[in-house]
């Protein structure tokens, strides 16, 4: 099949290299020159595990191609995908302008046919408005679905190649059976793909993200009631994890979610909610409970040191939302920094895949090392904020030697609390008991 991707970010990037993989011909199109430039010299402009391996493949095969003009796009294309960003926007609300300005342009260029799929997370009733956005320059016939990504950031490409299930909103039995073609050789197994209807779909991506987010928030306020009454976060996880109704993931406490879906789609719905005068109570609550937890961390180190953190200087491993991405938008990191630079501590950070990213989105005034190791450096204590593979087994004779004392913030449980009592550190986790030397 001929398949056309407009936008070529994260969610356009994996969904156009990922289709090409399947046997079709996929023409990728966006407006930003420089990043046009490199993705045609073969460089992938997200770090995603995978994801460099097929690009090439197909870009060398011609399978995958890119271009600034949209009409040749279109008319290449049996079925074309919108993967364009929908910001928040002050209000909480999705920016639906970038979609919107999309499709009134397919409607003035459009020759034939087409099933034109909504593939960014857009709020509930987009796919009647880009409806509505192109029937109102046009008079030929197309069909607009709503297809939404469940792609997680670190396996978004085991998670297209091999989906646990393909979401499809249309009411259209000829947009049906385009979708069923394409979709085909990714459910060889047998997992579904489910049809429904447009509203239903877009509500189906929001309603997932914040079901996950809400297990989240669910688990740090069980992580902080842990701390309060002495039983330990882990043991309480390992009981409830194993009941068939509730299932063992999204039970790890920490300090708070990020990235760019969670933050951004629960947002979306609550607003969603007020504007038909719905109080979705819950939302609220995992909105305000990640706010909170993503201070934790800060608060135990006043717990330890004091308000006055003067001078001092911390160790941070981690500044990306989650291990395996450089994405770093409403990444716990930024909240744990502002919070000690506002106290006038220093922060010397690492992170394997982040920092650039890091550097160039928050513009926050840290260093930023080669090495884990060399973060240490002269530091008061080590923060653990992301959980990198890289950072669970160190050497810790060698962090006990670089940091001023022994004191560890892990922002995300991996270390044992045996180990940290034995190796003599002072200790602090999340919904465990404090190790004091």
């Amino acid at each position: 099949m001929k398949i056309a991707v407009i936008g070529t970010g994260y969610v356009g990037l994996v969904t156009g290299t990922c289709f090409a993989e399947s046997g079709n011909d996929v023409m990728c199109v966006d407006n930003n020159q420089e990043k046009l430039a490199k993705l045609r010299k073969g460089e992938v402009p997200i770090y995603e595990p995978g994801l460099e391996v097929l690009f090439e493949r197909n870009c060398r095969e011609n399978r995958l191609t890119f271009t600034d003009d949209l009409e040749a796009a279109v008319d290449f294309a049996e079925v074309v995908f919108l993967a364009l960003p929908t910001p928040p926007t002050e209000d909480g609300s999705a920016d639906l302008q970038y979609v919107l300005g999309v499709a009134t342009h397919i409607g003035k260029i459009m020759k034939s046919y087409k099933v034109i799929v909504n593939k960014s997370t857009v709020p509930v009733g987009t796919a009647d408005r880009v409806t509505a956005a192109i029937a109102a320059n046009t008079s030929i016939e197309f069909d607009v679905c709503s297809n939404p990504e469940f792609l997680r950031e670190g396996v978004a490409v085991e998670d297209f190649m091999k989906p646990e299930r393909v979401v499809v909103g249309t009411r259209s039995a000829r947009a049906k059976e385009v979708m069923e073609r394409l979709y085909k050789p990714f459910l060889l197994s047998g997992n579904p793909l489910v049809f429904m209807h447009e509203r239903s779909s877009e509500l189906t991506k929001y309603a997932a993200n914040s079901f996950l987010a809400t297990k989240i928030s669910f688990m740090n306020e069980i992580a902080n009631l842990c701390e309060k009454v002495g039983a330990d976060v882990d043991d309480v996880r390992r009981g409830i994890g194993s009941d068939s109704r509730i299932g063992k993931r999204f039970l790890f406490p920490g300090v708070g979610y990020g990235g760019s879906c969670f933050p951004k789609d629960v947002s979306a719905l609550f607003k969603t909610s007020q504007q038909y005068e719905y109080d979705f109570k819950i939302l609220r609550s995992v909105m305000e409970v990640n706010a909170i937890q993503k201070e934790i961390l800060v608060e135990k180190i006043i717990s330890h040191y004091g308000e006055d953190l003067k001078g001092m200087t911390f160790a941070m491993w981690g500044l990306a939302f989650k291990p395996n991405t450089d994405d770093v938008r409403e990444a716990p990191a930024q909240s744990i920094i502002k919070a000690l630079l506002a106290a006038g501590a220093k922060v010397q950070a690492f992170d394997p895949e982040g920092m650039e990213s890091f550097q160039k989105y928050t513009r926050l005034s840290i260093d930023y090392v080669k090495n884990r190791y060399d973060a240490l450096q002269g530091a008061d204590a080590l923060l653990v904020v992301t959980e990198w593979s890289e950072f669970r087994t160190p050497d810790f004779e060698k962090i006990k030697a670089s940091l001023k004392e022994p004191v560890i913030f892990d922002g995300r449980n991996i270390y044992s609390l045996d180990e940290m009592a034995t190796l003599g550190f002072d200790y602090y986790s999340i919904g465990r008991k404090t190790i004091r030397k």
